[in-house]
């Protein structure tokens, strides 16, 4: 679990190629302080297990889905990465809960200056906005951010300049892939409320013996319209 609290960019050195998969090798400073083989790290977002390390980088292997799901494929030598090591327990939640399990990619489509804000706007899929509410949170590249809006499309995040300046966000731009995860706390109501249909704890009265999930006539008949 990690809380899209960036701690440094790294650098990818380079990738191994295999017949289905890669291994990226990360140049970094401070995640490597107390890292370990095995460990969880966020690179752009996406959870990945460190495999080996050296004394100013570390190996994490990528395999096929996360490669079709993800914008890691595209990453080159010299380019900059978000890095977060995984939530220590007792660690301060200065974002959201972020798995580092990435619904997809989106697209900046749009950016514009407010103030001292880089306002950016990112276009996704219904897959993905449907999770997303105005003042929510968002995981892009792994960076907990605030939505400003939503629509159906897109929707669009205001950055303050210290991220700017200390992710990759601050350097992305119009046709710029990023990685997406949407507030997971969205998705687990979704799927309890899609299958609430039966509720042995409370008793016959609150059972439903339909399949139907919550319904506005169940809502109705239940009081709370």
């Amino acid at each position: 679990m990690f809380t899209g609290i960036v701690e440094e960019l790294g650098e990818i050195l380079g990738r191994q190629h295999y017949k289905d998969s890669i291994a990226l090798i990360i140049k970094g400073k401070n995640v490597l302080d107390d890292l370990q083989e095995g460990d969880s790290i966020a690179v752009n977002g996406v959870c990945l297990t460190v495999t080996q390390i050296s004394t100013a980088a570390f190996y994490a292997d990528v395999m096929p889905e996360t490669l079709r799901k993800t914008n890691l494929y595209e990453l080159k030598a010299g380019e900059k990465v978000n890095l977060e090591r995984a939530l220590p327990v007792g660690g301060r939640l200065g974002g959201h809960f972020v798995s580092g399990h990435i619904d997809g990619t989106g697209t900046i489509i749009e950016e514009k200056r407010e103030g001292n804000a880089q306002i950016k706007r990112i276009s996704a899929g219904n897959p993905i906005t449907r999770y997303l509410v105005a003042k929510g949170s968002v995981a892009v590249d792994g960076v907990s951010l605030t939505v400003v809006d939503v629509d159906k499309n897109s929707f669009s995040v205001s950055l303050i300049p210290h991220t700017a300046k200390h992710t990759t966000l601050g350097y992305k731009k119009c046709g710029d892939k990023v990685n997406l995860e949407a507030d997971i706390l969205g998705k687990y109501v979704e799927k309890i409320l899609l299958n609430s249909a039966v509720n042995p704890i409370a008793g016959d009265d609150f059972a439903e013996k339909k399949t139907e999930g919550v319904t506005f006539s169940l809502l109705a008949k239940k009081g709370f319209l």
